[in-house]
């Protein structure tokens, strides 16, 4: 098969093109090395950077932008650490502001993060859908962090979100894809329509078979840190997702087939001699 045979057209979202699926983020790495060494080795195009402004140093006073190629990267501002529409609106303008200055051109997007509860960081649904609608007004491509819940997802589309981003499972937890069937539903109402429409599984994978999961679901990417950034070996792992997203995609793309009941042979039975039980035949012959 051709290299051809094999192509696929681009992730759009809002302005922003990506040839790589994977969105990654730059948060819980043990050192600035590792993070710029993980971030090359999962192939993204797409990081996402928490905007606020003690976020972008580590303990040593290293600014996490010293570390990431702005040539190279787009960068998605996020409003991690948000429980309030007014304070996400605001690290998103933050966001917008930091970006400009630094003129990279992830200026006019945001991932919008607005949660509801501090232990499992599940996000709060009216609230990111007011934040949505107010970022979307304003100019701002927003990808939007939500739970997988069909009718929120369908919210936050009609508000103008750019892309939603349902939950695999809460965030950073590493239990993979725990409601397969929630996430099939959001794909089929929001594509309904549009079927370029871009949907993304952001938090909740831990490890590379969860990605693909998620894309053989059909999601058109997906966004994830804490697999990565807390694995044994980072670099490694960051390597691993890089190509569950690509198999996943293809095999989505691929069709697989139907799941049976019972065994079907893939080899022609039509001039293959008997191979059922000896008794079997001896009654068919001593008929």
């Amino acid at each position: 098969m051709t290299t051809d045979a094999l192509s696929d057209s681009p992730l759009k979202i809002g302005s922003h093109t990506l040839t790589s699926r994977l969105l990654v983020g730059t948060g819980r790495y043990d050192t600035m090395e590792q993070m710029r060494d993980s971030l090359d080795a999962s192939g993204t195009e797409c990081v996402t950077v928490a905007v606020r402004r003690e976020r972008l140093y580590d303990r040593t006073g290293q600014n996490i932008l010293d570390f990431i190629d702005s040539d190279r990267y787009i960068l998605l501002p996020n409003t991690a650490g948000c429980y309030t529409t007014a304070d996400a609106v605001r690290a998103a303008k933050l966001g917008r502001e930091i970006l400009r200055t630094l003129g990279n051109p992830g200026s006019d997007w945001v991932k919008l993060e607005v949660l509801g509860d501090s232990k499992t960081l599940l996000p709060d649904p009216v609230e990111t859908v007011a934040a949505c609608e107010q970022l979307a007004a304003d100019g701002f491509s927003v990808l939007c962090y939500t739970s997988d819940c069909p009718v929120t997802a369908q919210r936050l589309k009609k508000v103008g979100a750019a892309a939603v981003m349902p939950a695999g499972s809460p965030i950073g937890s590493g239990a993979g894809i725990l409601n397969p069937a929630n996430l099939q539903i959001i794909l089929e109402y929001l594509k309904e329509d549009d079927e370029d429409y871009p949907v993304i599984i952001d938090a909740g994978v831990g490890t590379a078979s969860d990605v693909s999961v998620a894309m053989e679901l059909g999601a058109d990417g997906v966004l994830l840190n804490t697999a990565i950034a807390h694995a044994r070996e980072p670099v490694r792992m960051a390597h691993a997702m890089r190509m569950a997203v690509d198999a996943g995609r293809h095999a989505a793309l691929a069709g697989r087939i139907p799941k049976r009941l019972y065994g079907t042979a893939s080899s022609p039975q039509e001039g293959v001699i008997s191979t059922r039980p000896y008794g079997s035949q001896a009654d068919e012959i001593g008929s």
